[in-house]
């Protein structure tokens, strides 16, 4: 019993260490991922959340609103689901140096932290999640990928006590130089 317990613990230790991803594995490539670039202006992304066992349970699409206050980069996203809840969350954002941020937002807990090399940035923070009538303590590895001047992908896990619970994935387009974003079926204008 002892030996097949060992041997369990072991391969989990050596699977969680697969994941080998680096920010600075991104160093060089483009273009650079820069928050406040980015997402200065105004800006909207659609999302999807599937738990652990790849089953969709959410869908939304988040208004965001990126401008600078002194030092400070403010990015307020507001959320609208797919069953009609609607939330907002204000990041509160500092760019450390070339390559590091820190970030603050209301359900975040303590300070998120990012790391940015060329076009990627990875943020790492614990949140306040809200299921149902309750709020549960989860884990964010969030990774972004810029892919052009108006497109990001977003891929973030979401764990509790190192055990993955889901995954969410976003899709960001930056406002156009004419007011308007579009996607396949989408349209939202500048106002």
């Amino acid at each position: 019993m002892f030996r097949a317990t060992a041997l369990l613990l072991a391969a989990l230790i050596t699977l969680g260490g697969c994941s080998t991803m680096k920010p600075e594995d991104f160093a060089g490539t483009a273009p650079r991922l820069t928050v406040e670039d980015y997402f200065l202006g105004k800006s909207r992304a659609w999302g999807i959340f599937e738990d652990r066992f790849g089953t969709l349970r959410r869908s939304f699409t988040v208004d965001i609103e990126g401008y600078r206050d002194g030092e400070e980069f403010v990015l307020k996203e507001d959320f609208v689901y797919d069953d009609g809840e609607t939330d907002q969350r204000i990041w509160r954002i500092r760019r450390i140096d070339e390559h590091r941020y820190e970030g603050r937002a209301d359900d975040v807990i303590g300070t998120a932290t990012g790391l940015a090399y060329g076009k990627a940035l990875n943020w790492r923070y614990d949140f306040d999640l809200k299921v149902g009538d309750r709020t549960i303590r989860v884990k964010f590895d969030d990774w972004m990928f810029q892919q052009d001047a108006r497109v990001m992908v977003n891929r973030a896990t979401v764990s509790k006590w190192g055990i993955e619970i889901g995954q969410v994935s976003l899709f960001f387009l930056r406002e156009g130089n004419n007011g308007t974003a579009t996607l396949p079926g989408k349209l939202f204008a500048a106002e």
